[in-house]
């Protein structure tokens, strides 16, 4: 006996089945609409908080911007090194692999670029979803002023460090490293 008034209306014909439906959703719509488990005040409570922090983030960001645009250096380094970039080579077959902000990016460039990238001649620099090819010396003026922009860079202290480590006790030293050993 779920509700006796509202069998003792449909027998007595003043009311259709359809109505005694339409009433049971409605009360179970409104009991589910009564119950307030605190969710809502803490979905609020988290999406001011992510607002409050995106607008601190955008405001320290534009500021870093700010200064450096007052300076004039930042845009003097984007048409440096649009205009002193190296094409890539379009049959190029070696992918090298580099990561920038905890992202890979891939490039694919032929064996003397890869050369020139490994030795520390060249470095790349990644702006508005490109990947550009320059001279080492303007890699590290780019890392120095806008250090999310600076993909590879070639630093001859730390390859110099894990040189020095591992010559000192590598067990493999006496075995040959193959020629097509790529990773």
């Amino acid at each position: 006996m779920a509700n006796a008034l509202q069998e003792q209306l449909l027998k007595a014909g003043l009311a259709s089945k359809q109505k005694v439906k339409n009433a049971r959703t409605q009360q179970r719509r409104d009991k589910k609409a009564k119950v307030d488990d605190g969710s809502a005040a803490l979905k609020q409570q988290i999406a001011e908080q992510k607002l409050q922090q995106a607008n601190k983030d955008k405001q320290l960001n534009e500021q870093r911007f700010k200064e450096a645009t007052e300076k004039g250096q930042v845009k003097g380094l984007i048409t440096e090194f649009t205009r002193f970039a190296i094409t890539l080579p379009k049959e190029a077959e070696t992918k090298f692999n580099y990561t920038l902000e905890n992202k890979i990016y891939s490039v694919y460039i032929n064996d003397k670029i890869q050369a020139q990238l490994l030795n520390g001649s060249l470095g790349i620099i990644r702006y508005e979803d490109k990947s550009y090819l320059v001279p080492h010396k303007l890699a590290v003026r780019v890392q120095l002023l806008v250090p999310q922009w600076c993909g590879y860079l070639w630093d001859e202290t730390a390859n110099n460090a894990v040189e020095q480590v591992s010559d000192a006790d590598d067990p493999y030293a006496d075995y040959a490293i193959p020629d097509d050993l790529m990773w």
